[in-house]
């Protein structure tokens, strides 16, 4: 049987899994440090407090490189698309989604162009190119 040790300050770490079962766990008491406090319900963990250890390397570096990828990959000894890689992961790992990024994909600049290029033409009116270039960018008239 492994032993577990007391931590310094006498708080453990909140295990992400049932380490009988392997099922999620949900916190039913909160404490306050002295003691004099105490909460009873059904309490859900916070993501963040359910990432294994390589998750909360990387979400702590990303936070105290204050976002700058550069910053981390000299931190983590990692190349810039593995870095990028990893921060992929940590944000499916606490259910979220990226940003859409700023820079459009190939499949809409080149719709874009083609829009342009029929106004250029003369096929469309410039009206009719900014209806067409708003529906693309998921705005209405």
């Amino acid at each position: 049987m492994k032993e577990i040790k007391e931590p310094a300050d006498g708080l453990h770490d909140i295990p992400a899994s049932c380490p009988v079962a392997g099922g999620p766990l949900i916190a039913t008491e909160l404490s306050s440090l002295d003691g004099s406090i105490k909460l009873r319900g059904r309490f859900r963990l916070p993501p963040a407090a359910l990432l294994d250890p390589d998750n909360h390397r990387i979400l702590e570096v990303f936070l105290r490189s204050r976002g700058v990828i550069t910053t981390m990959e000299k931190e983590l000894g990692l190349s810039y698309p593995t870095v990028r890689a990893r921060i992929d992961n940590l944000l499916l790992e606490l259910g979220l989604r990226p940003y859409r990024t700023s820079q459009p994909s190939r499949r809409e600049a080149a719709a874009k162009r083609g829009v342009l290029e029929q106004l250029e033409r003369g096929e469309i009116t410039a009206e009719q190119a900014k209806s067409k270039l708003k529906l693309r960018n998921g705005e209405k008239d």
